[in-house]
């Protein structure tokens, strides 16, 4: 059995690991950490792991974490960069669900996260954990900067066009919608029910934290820069990303085929039918991404659709699949969850 850790377990995608975790069929989780939670059993906090998961939240200073195989980070911006590095020299494997490692660059960190960078000799020893995208190097990996959620809906949704090489890289456009527990469990007036419910807005049109991060990626696929364009918008929904992405055809090609093609070996994308609309509850709850690809009156404009579960895809289901392929278990192990409806 692998023993797991996690630090920061409180909050959304703190117990939708646990939740993911205690299905594992190899996993022990040895240490749950929470400072404002310590001392209360897991079960009390969410009563949906009664039966379940019987161990307590623990302070971190006090949990075993040096004694296991494993520790997923599922904290606040800031936090992993402090405390991971000890835990990677005592020979423990890290997958951090923040921010701290997924940008190379750690002057361009600095400028989107507002802080110093603790410690910047991790950034170029990272893997960022986008198995579509890096799995070789998943496999090797000591610390993993598991990526955030509009990075891994739009950048799956790119990436095999940039591969081929049909759009121009120099004009994309990521028009982005996620449901509000994107947010954070925190309380938060922007957050609250009668200010999130039967309303839609956009946010961060002048900058968003994963504006880079999608850069970033974009760019690595390409070969070069890319330009573009993200919008992100909060809708009345709990759980779920849709990206409508566009892209100026360059070359003529089978889309439908690119796309097929690209990810006919990947267990955790589904590319729709031609013409096909997916929609955000048709991977509610798994780790899923379903994409369909449109070409609106035969036009020279891509219209892309890629849609996952923000908690899962998007967070904790793939810090899962990222643990899989690092410690050489079958990728698809405890992940195999149907999506839920209604």
């Amino acid at each position: 059995m692998v023993k797991v850790g996690i630090v920061g377990g409180t909050g959304y995608t703190g117990v939708e690991l646990l939740r993911l975790l205690a299905q594992h069929p190899a996993v022990e989780l040895r240490a749950i950490t929470s400072r404002m939670d310590a001392g209360k059993r897991v079960s009390d906090v969410f009563p949906s792991l009664r039966r379940h998961i019987d161990l307590e939240f623990e302070e971190p200073a006090t949990a075993v974490l040096k004694e296991c195989d494993l520790v997923f980070f599922a904290t606040p911006n800031g936090v992993a960069m402090r405390h991971a590095p000890e835990l990677l020299e005592s020979g423990v494997r890290v997958i951090d669900l923040a921010a701290d490692f997924r940008i190379t660059d750690a002057s361009e960190w600095e400028k989107w996260y507002g802080m110093p960078h603790d410690c910047p000799e991790w950034l170029e020893k990272a893997v960022y954990g986008l198995p579509e995208f890096n799995r070789p190097e998943i496999r090797n990996a000591r610390l993993i900067a598991n990526p955030g959620c509009y990075p891994t809906a739009v950048s799956l949704g790119f990436f095999p066009l940039l591969q081929a090489k049909v759009i121009d890289a120099s004009c994309l456009i990521a028009d982005a919608k996620s449901g509000v527990s994107g947010a954070g469990r925190k309380a938060e007036i922007s957050a609250l029910f009668s200010e999130a419910s039967e309303n839609f807005k956009a946010y961060g049109v002048s900058g968003h934290r994963h504006f880079p991060e999608i850069r970033q990626n974009l760019a690595k696929m390409a070969g070069t820069d890319t330009g573009l364009v993200f919008v992100p918008h909060l809708t009345p929904m709990i759980r779920g990303i849709h990206a409508t992405l566009y892209a100026r055809i360059t070359s003529e090609a089978d889309f439908q085929a690119i796309y097929e093609n690209f990810y006919e070996y990947e267990p955790f994308v589904d590319i729709m039918p031609a013409g096909s609309h997916p929609e955000t509850r048709s991977v509610r709850a798994a780790n899923l991404c379903r994409i369909a690809v449109h070409r609106p009156q035969g036009g020279n404009t891509l219209v892309i659709l890629s849609v996952i579960d923000n908690l899962l895809k998007g967070a904790a289901g793939q810090a899962v699949q990222n643990m899989n392929i690092m410690l050489g278990l079958p990728e698809t192990e405890g992940l195999c969850q149907f999506p839920l409806l209604p």
